[in-house]
This record gives structure tokens, sequence and C-alpha cells, in this order.
């Protein structure tokens, strides 16, 4: 089927939101976050309280719900959005440090990294760590990739004054990879290696492959965000999992057996556990608390993913 819809301007999506039943009020101000916003993007936050099904116009299941209700949603969600991007770039600078400083000391060598007898799958580390020319062409990994994108200078500075090896010391490498990056090098060390053995338990984890997960997780998820793309309401493609035994205030096994796995509660009570190792200080929860008690008409925390009785678990009280 070949696509023949036709361009429409704010005002026709205006008109087109009135006539699927929702209430405008000031057509002129709608118009104009339109065009700001526009109808696509705010087309994420209707969605839900429409009628979706095969055949169907679109449209809305509800009489009570007004144009200002979805923009009370979306600047909701834009503000969560903001909350979550904050702490999780503190999240990944500590972890960048941890896998960086750790590695290098209990190796002894800067460049930790390019010895394969660390990883656990061979090609892996391949495709973290090649850099070779091919029929005279330079054929990269991931690692590489990311250190010739960098403007930073002290990786300009290290190639001015050093011919090899090819890669800059660890903690220049990582220092300028994306959390994906650096999310896939730590998926890619042998679980067994005792670094990541060491800095699982800095995090008051006994388990390799949660921190694995987590870091997948909180990966993706800081994705979504840098690329303002919706977290309410959102079901997330990895699920993340719960440790069982932790140094730090988490879930009980019982609490955590009532959560979705693939929604936001589960990635914010994450982020809230390492936040109160890595900052402990952090306002994360206090400035969540305050968005949440503040939460708009269309807003229910249970599309989220928040359990019931979520305030009185062990993390969140």
């Amino acid at each position: 089927m070949r696509y023949e819809k036709k361009p429409i301007d704010t005002s026709e999506q205006v008109k087109k939101l009135c006539d699927r039943g929702l209430n405008i009020g000031d057509e002129k101000l709608a118009s104009q976050y339109l065009y700001n916003i526009s109808y696509y993007r705010l087309r994420a936050y209707t969605y839900p309280f429409q009628n979706n099904g095969e055949g169907a116009n679109h449209e809305f299941l509800r009489k009570d719900i007004s144009f200002q209700d979805v923009i009370d949603l979306y600047c909701f969600d834009r503000r969560l959005r903001s909350l979550i991007f904050n702490a999780i770039e503190k999240i990944e600078v500590a972890l960048r440090t941890r896998i960086a400083l750790t590695y290098s000391v209990d190796e002894n060598d800067a460049f930790w990294f390019l010895n394969h007898k660390l990883y656990f799958q061979h090609d892996k580390f391949i495709a973290l760590t090649r850099n070779e020319i091919i029929d005279d062409k330079p054929v990269v990994g991931d690692l590489m990739k990311e250190v010739k994108r960098s403007n930073e200078e002290f990786i300009a500075h290290y190639y001015q004054k050093y011919s090899e090896p090819a890669f800059p010391p660890a903690w220049m490498t990582l220092e300028v990879v994306s959390m994906g990056t650096l999310s896939k090098l730590f998926f890619a060390l042998d679980k067994n290696n005792p670094s990541s053995k060491t800095i699982c338990r800095d995090l008051g984890l006994y388990n390799v492959d949660i921190l694995k997960n987590w870091m997948h997780g909180l990966s993706s998820l800081r994705n979504t965000c840098a690329h303002h793309s919706r977290v309410w309401n959102r079901r997330f493609t990895i699920a993340l999992k719960f440790p069982y035994r932790t140094n730090y205030p988490f879930l009980s096994k019982q609490e955590a057996a009532t959560i979705r796995d693939n929604k936001l509660f589960a990635y914010l009570s994450v982020i809230l556990y390492l936040q109160q190792i890595i900052s402990p200080d952090s306002s994360f929860r206090k400035s969540l608390l305050t968005l949440l008690d503040k939460s708009p008409k269309l807003v229910v925390l249970k599309d989220m993913g928040f359990p019931e009785k979520w305030r009185e678990y062990s993390l969140w009280k």
C-alpha cells in the first residue's frame, strides 16, 4: 500500500483533534502549541485515550479530556525525563570511572581493554577493539569509532605526542565513549574477572550479571531521554533483573515480585538504589516525589508500573 496522506497545517490539525472529540478551548493557542511541539510528537500522549482499533477514526474515548490536559501531560513527561536524564548522568560518570580505574590498577595496565583474555567471547572483543586496514580502508570497532569522533583536547594531545598504542589509555578512551558502548564493554568482559566483581561489590551487588543488565537498561533509558522521547506509560524493551541480596536498601524479594520489570517504576528503583551509593546527598528522590505529587489529571501511576503501596517499599520509604 502506498502512503497517500497529504500534509496539513496546524489549524487543520486542531480541527482534526476537535472532530475526534477533544475539547480544544483556545484554537489559536492550540495551533501555536502544535507549531512548537508537532502534532506527531503530541500524538504519543493522545493515543492511549483514543479508539485505535482497525477501521476506527481515532475518536477520543473520554469526553472529559481537553487539549490543555494533553499539554499538561506532555510537560509532566518532559520534566520527568529531565530528572531521569540528570540522575543517569551521575551514574554513568561513576560507572565509567570505576571500570577504567579498577581494571587499570588491578591489571597494572593502562591498555587492559586490549587484552582478549579478559573477555568471555572473542567476537565481542573484536567488535569492540578492532583497528586495522583492509584493502586500504580502515576497519574499526566500537571503541575506536568513538575515539576518532571525539573532539576532546586530551585525545588530540595523546596522538600528537604518542605514536603507539593506537588507542589512548583506558582512562582517556573510556572517558569519550557513549554509555551504550561502555555497557557493551562491561557486558563483554568475563563476569568472573576479579575487577568486575570488585566494581559490583562496591555497589552492594553480588551478581555481575545484575550490573550488566542494569547498565544495558539504563543506557537505553538514557537514549530515550536524550532523544526527547516519551517515558510516561512506556513499556521498555529491556526487562530489568532484581537482586535478592544487596548491601544497601533495595527491594525485598516480595516487593520485587509485584513490579513489572519493563516499566518505569522498575527503572526508577534501580536509579534510586545506585544514587544512594554514588551520590548520597542527591535530591533525586525528593524531586521525583514532588513531581509525582503534583502530577496532572491524566497521569495514573499504575500506567508507569507503580505498585499500589509503593511508598511503603523499603527503598522508597
